[in-house]
């Protein structure tokens, strides 16, 4: 998942996955609310466009300087008032600028060190924390407008690996399973993939478990979004979207406490 191919095919085809929305939102869909609070359609859009202005030519020279996020600024001061269309067009800008950055993209740029929103990491990990930003906004999108998205794939995988990660915090801490206990997540597609944590000391991913305290099982694209904080974990576990068997106060607990980022 670190190959150069493997980043720069999933950036583009995060490029496209926001420009076919653009194209394709209705005028009572770009003001719709997203699932992040505070933001209708558009504005996800404006958020990811304009980090990504942020980066057009930029590569880090160091992993103590960020790049500046003036351009950022710009970009949401110029399409303020802008049409649905002139404000697609200047995205669709960005994103061909940054098609040109990726064109030219070395596998040693990937191992440059960088800045990154979660602290010092390869600039390549940086591209995935951009997969991972862009997989999770269009969801914001697409999820209350009960429009289909494709799960699966490239993009689906890394923004998971971003969140499987932080498995060892989010049981630790977040969820704060008692030392001594352990959990075993079942995610059952569109990426089907079994995660066990074990509590020692602290908490860390393990390869199996032989009887976990608990057992949950949901679908991938849920598990993400409750990572993210983008569902009610009270509306989830009504619908049985996510559900557990074993420790029932453990289960409960996990299945309210995933959320590690906003």
């Amino acid at each position: 998942m670190n190959d150069l191919p493997t980043i720069r095919g999933a950036l583009e085809g995060s490029f496209e996955a926001i420009e076919a929305l653009c194209d394709d939102l209705s005028p009572a869909e770009w003001t719709a609310q997203s699932l992040c609070p505070e933001w209708d359609s558009r504005a996800v859009i404006s958020h990811f466009a304009s980090i990504e202005a942020v980066l057009v030519d930029w590569l880090p020279e160091s992993a103590d300087v960020p790049p500046s996020f003036a351009p950022a600024r710009a970009f949401t001061d110029d399409t303020a008032t802008a049409s649905a269309e002139e404000f697609t067009a200047q995205v669709k800008d960005v994103f061909a600028a940054r098609r040109r950055n990726l064109a030219a993209l070395t596998t040693a740029d990937l191992e440059r060190p960088s800045w990154t929103p979660v602290g010092p990491h390869p600039y390549g990990r940086f591209m995935k924390i951009r997969v991972f930003d862009c997989w999770v906004h269009e969801r914001d999108i697409t999820t209350p407008l009960g429009r289909a998205t494709d799960d699966a794939g490239r993009r689906a995988e890394i923004a998971l690996g971003e969140v499987a990660g932080s498995l060892g915090y989010i049981i630790g801490k977040r969820v704060g399973v008692p030392d001594g206990h352990s959990v075993a997540i079942h995610l059952t597609g569109p990426l089907q993939r079994d995660f066990y944590v074990a509590v020692e000391g602290r908490a860390k991913v393990v390869d199996t478990l032989e009887r976990p305290d608990v057992e949950v099982t949901t679908d991938s694209l849920t598990f993400v979004q409750l990572a993210c904080g983008r569902l009610d974990p009270q509306v989830v576990i009504d619908a049985r979207r996510i559900q557990w068997t074993g420790d029932d106060k453990l289960g409960n607990q996990v299945a309210r406490n995933l959320r590690f980022t906003m």
